[in-house]
């Protein structure tokens, strides 16, 4: 049947320059048009689709995790580096996959604590001008285009958050969780801020000023566990296996 309306296969109405007839496949490997197509939002929410079904099958199966997370920038020869590794170490030690960032820093640190115990030792990368791909460390890693995407693997396939020191992202991703388990939308989902003496101001501006001031409730300031023992912050997250989610994406 001839295509008659430019929609299907078939032969088209009509001729190409040259007089001949053309069919779909040919137009396609053919055409060299503009291509400004590939910056509209209908195509973004392609690659936005592409993006959680390479993350949703890449971790599906993976079994029990923990994010760890912390300041792209602390160097290797930081006690805060040695920390991190330890925790991806015992917690790979533990039967749980450590997700990271996937970047240098604290990131790489958890990354290679985890794959040095024999654990899987997972990267979620973003794209973003300053860093350049994933640690060395990382033996199962999705690289994303978009923030959203990759904040919905780490709080679909972690059970809970260990947090290192860190900067603004490291905050977004603190936050984040703290919101959804205020909000209910996850339940047992520990958060764990490493290192009492950078964490120490941010949880009294919590108490003494947004509790204060209603802003936040007593009970959300026992959402999180500060401590600067690598074995409790261990037991915090792995003490229950199976994270309750309140709500999970069809």
């Amino acid at each position: 049947m001839a295509e008659t309306n430019g929609s299907g296969p078939g032969v088209r109405n009509g001729t190409g320059a040259d007089g001949e007839r053309t069919t779909t496949d040919q137009r396609l490997l053919e055409s060299r048009g503009p291509t400004d197509w590939v910056h509209t939002d209908p195509w973004r929410v392609l690659r936005i689709q592409s993006e959680f079904i390479e993350g949703f099958g890449t971790l599906a199966e993976l079994g029990p995790a923990t994010g760890v997370f912390g300041s792209a920038r602390t160097p290797a020869s930081h006690p805060l580096y040695a920390a991190a590794e330890e925790i991806g170490s015992k917690l790979a030690e533990a039967g749980q996959a450590v997700i990271t960032g996937g970047g240098p820093g604290i990131m790489e640190a958890a990354n290679k604590g985890a794959a040095r115990a024999g654990g899987v030792s997972v990267g979620l990368g973003i794209e973003l001008p300053f860093e350049t791909g994933l640690n060395r460390y990382v033996n199962l890693g999705i690289n994303f285009r978009y923030f959203f995407a990759r904040k919905t693997m780490f709080v679909k396939y972690a059970q809970g958050f260990v947090v290192l020191p860190g900067g603004f992202g490291t905050l977004d991703e603190l936050f984040e969780a703290l919101t959804l388990v205020q909000t209910r939308k996850v339940t047992s989902f520990p958060v764990v801020l490493f290192g009492v003496d950078y964490w120490s101001g941010l949880v009294d501006w919590l108490r003494e000023s947004a509790l204060a001031q209603g802003t936040v409730s007593p009970g959300d300031l026992d959402i999180f566990t500060v401590t600067d023992d690598v074995a409790e912050a261990v037991a915090a997250v792995v003490g229950d296996p199976e994270p309750v989610r309140a709500e999970r994406p069809e």
